[in-house]
C-alpha cells in the first residue's frame, strides 16, 4: 500500500477515495441519531448569522465531512510536492492526511476544526512562500487575517498567533514592520466584529470573548484511555519520523529544515491550546493533523524496510477500523 502511494500514479486518486470510505464504514454501522454542527463561535453569530447547527442530518453531515477531508488531503499533497518538503513528489501526504483524519469518531463529522484545517493548510502554504522573498509584510498581514477568521470559527485557533513570530524568527532576520503586520491583519477581523457589537449596543459582550485567555491550564483531565489506544501506531510512526528527520536533517535543503521546525511549533500550539474552549472537545486535535501527516509521510517515504513500514500502516488501519466498531 505505502509503496503504491510513493509514486504519482493517477490510480492513487481512486484508491484514496476508497481508503477514506473504508475508514468510515465502522462509524456508519453505529451512526448516531443526531449530529450537530457549530459552524462558528457563538460570539461571531452576530456577524455571520448562519444557523447550521441542525441543518444536516447525520448521513449528510458525515458525507460532507468526507468530501471536505478528501479536498483538504489533495490541497495539502499539492503544497508538500510544490515545496518538495519530503524529498520527491508522492501521494503519501494525502494518504496520511486521510488516514489520520479518521483516527477518532469525532474527526469523522463536521466540526469547526475541520473547517479551520482549510485555513491551516492555506497558512502552511503562505508560511512557505516567505522563504527568499524580499518583502513579506503583505504575507504576514494575510496570515494574521487567516488566524483572525479561524478564531471566529473556533476560538482556540487564536493560539496560532505566536506562530507568526516563530515563523519570522526561523525564516527571516528581524524587521519590526513584519512583526506588527500580522497583528494588524488579525486585529482588523476583530475590529469589524467590534463594530457589529457596537451597532447592536452590545459592546460589553465583546469583551467577554477574551475570557478563555485567562483560563488556567487544567491539571486534572478525565480521560478514558481506552478511547485513545488507536493513537499508539500514530505515536510510533511520529517517533520514527522524528528519528529519520534527525538523521537527514543537515542533508536537507535549508527551507525544508526550517519548515519542519515551523510545523513542530504549529503542532505544539495545537496540543496545548485545547483548554481555551469552555468544553473539552476531542475534535480540537484535528487541527494537528496537517503537520502530523507531513511528518508521517516523511517517514514512510524514507523508510527502507518494506515489510516493516507496510505492516505498520496496516496495523494503523486495523486499529482505526477496530475502535470504530467496538
Amino acid at each position: 500500500m505505502i509503496n503504491q502511494f510513493r509514486h504519482l500514479n493517477p490510480l492513487n486518486i481512486l484508491l484514496l477515495v476508497g481508503i477514506a470510505i473504508l475508514l468510515r464504514l465502522g462509524f456508519l454501522v453505529n451512526i448516531p441519531d443526531k449530529l450537530s454542527f457549530d459552524f462558528i463561535e457563538p460570539f461571531a453569530k452576530l456577524l455571520i448569522p448562519i444557523p447550521l447547527e441542525n441543518a444536516f442530518n447525520p448521513q449528510t453531515n458525515i458525507f460532507t465531512a468526507f468530501w471536505l477531508v478528501i479536498i483538504q488531503a489533495f490541497i495539502l499533497n499539492r503544497i508538500v510536492n510544490k515545496y518538495n518538503l519530503i524529498g520527491k513528489p508522492t501521494f503519501l501526504p494525502a494518504l496520511l492526511y486521510i488516514t489520520s483524519s479518521s483516527l477518532l469518531k469525532s474527526f469523522l463529522i463536521l466540526s469547526p476544526t475541520l473547517i479551520c484545517n482549510f485555513l491551516s493548510i492555506w497558512m502552511i502554504d503562505r508560511f512557505l512562500s516567505i522563504y527568499k522573498r524580499d518583502e513579506v509584510k503583505s504575507v504576514m498581514f494575510d496570515i494574521g487575517m487567516i488566524i483572525g477568521c479561524g478564531s471566529l470559527i473556533y476560538f482556540p485557533y487564536i493560539a496560532m498567533l505566536p506562530l507568526l513570530w516563530i515563523c519570522l524568527i526561523i525564516f527571516r532576520p528581524f524587521n519590526w514592520r513584519e512583526w506588527i503586520s500580522g497583528i494588524f491583519g488579525f486585529s482588523i477581523i476583530f475590529f469589524f466584529l467590534w463594530v457589529f457589537y457596537f451597532w447592536n449596543e452590545a459592546e460589553s459582550k465583546f469583551y467577554q470573548i477574551w475570557a478563555p485567555l485567562t483560563t488556567k491550564f487544567p491539571t486534572n483531565l478525565n480521560i478514558n484511555y481506552y478511547d485513545y489506544l488507536v493513537l499508539i501506531p500514530v505515536i510510533v510512526i511520529l517517533i520514527l519520523g522524528i528519528f529519520h528527520l534527525r538523521n537527514n536533517f543537515f542533508k536537507s535543503y535549508v527551507q525544508v529544515r526550517k519548515t519542519f521546525q515551523v510545523l513542530f511549533f504549529m503542532f505544539s500550539l495545537v496540543m496545548i491550546s485545547f483548554y481555551l474552549k469552555q468544553e473539552y472537545m476531542i475534535y480540537h486535535f484535528l487541527l494537528g493533523i496537517p503537520a502530523a501527516s507531513i511528518l508521517m509521510s516523511y517517514y514512510f517515504l524514507h523508510a527502507t524496510k518494506r515489510w516493516f513500514y507496510e505492516s505498520l500502516y496496516f496495523i494503523l488501519l486495523g486499529f482505526i477500523i477496530y475502535f470504530q466498531i467496538f
